[in-house]
């Protein structure tokens, strides 16, 4: 639900009850809890399903592999990619080639000094030497374009295999195994620690809230209770035709004990006031 909408639905609850929700002086304004993001996840490449491992409500961590699409092509490539790095019969026999050549040049250089043989055939006798080390050289890069192939089928290999961007919880699941995918979402996740709490306040009230501020978040049921959260954001637009403005808290849920969607009410503390001095708060706060 976004801010505009919850706009509506609290002066829509304030008129039928004939209440100003942000009267001057009110100890507590509502906001709503909400997922601090909820994202689609899809696919990178287009491809069969093979396998969905998470179900809706499955709590999973952040890299964990969700889904894998049909990869026996991409396996197949890099095992062949992987043979080629292995294969080091020609670079043994090169290396051998460039070792017997060296010493065919030193003999040569010898008996050319010794005036046996010609410069001619010695000169022929350094030429080979230098082409057998091109050669192995040659291998050499053989090889690192070999090492590169693999890199490459690897990554088209970790395409078919779709990981959580984010820790969180699945709150919704698209498509089955054996679905074809293309652009279309497969599952919906959303991020419950932190938890961000939508607040909208009067304009008169504008200036008295700041980033960083602290403030008590307390959920209807049946998570009753006080929770610490700080403001992160306070928009500096005013909505002329509904004369208020919006807030967001930041709520910390790390043992995700309190769900997304929960209206609540909130009170702020006064700006950067350490909830721990709040005494009427220290044996209230459950999420310390």
């Amino acid at each position: 639900m976004n801010i505009q909408t919850m706009k509506r639905i609290l002066f829509l609850t304030a008129a039928l009850l004939g209440t100003a929700v942000f009267a001057e002086g009110a100890p507590h304004f509502d906001c709503l809890i909400e997922p601090n993001m909820v994202i689609d996840i899809n696919s990178s490449v287009q491809g069969k399903i093979n396998t969905i491992l998470v179900q809706r409500s499955d709590m999973v961590e952040e890299g964990q592999l969700l889904v894998e699409l049909e990869s026996e092509i991409e396996k197949a490539t890099v095992a062949l990619a992987t043979a080629r790095t292995g294969m080091d019969a020609e670079l043994r026999e090169r290396q051998v080639s460039v070792a017997f050549a060296k010493r065919k040049l030193v003999r040569f250089d010898e008996m050319f000094n010794d005036e046996v043989v010609p410069l001619h055939t010695k000169d022929e006798v350094a030429t080979e030497a230098s082409l057998a080390a091109l050669e192995l050289q040659e291998v050499h890069e053989k090889r690192t374009i070999a090492k590169l192939e693999l890199e490459r089928a690897q990554a088209f290999l970790n395409q078919r295999s779709v990981k959580s961007p984010i820790s969180g919880v699945i709150i919704e699941r698209f498509k089955s195994p054996g679905e074809f995918v293309e652009d279309e979402p497969i599952l919906r996740l959303a991020q419950l620690d932190p938890l961000s709490v939508e607040v909208i306040l009067p304009a008169s009230m504008f200036g008295q809230i700041s980033t960083g501020q602290l403030a008590k978040i307390m959920p209807e049921a049946p998570k009753n209770g006080v929770y610490q959260a700080e403001v992160t954001i306070v928009d500096r637009v005013i909505d002329a035709s509904s004369g208020t403005f919006g807030v967001r808290l930041e709520l910390p849920n790390p043992d995700h004990k309190l769900p997304g969607g929960l209206k609540c009410n909130v009170d702020f503390l006064n700006k950067y006031n350490k909830i721990a001095e709040d005494k009427d708060l220290q044996d209230l706060v459950l999420n310390k």
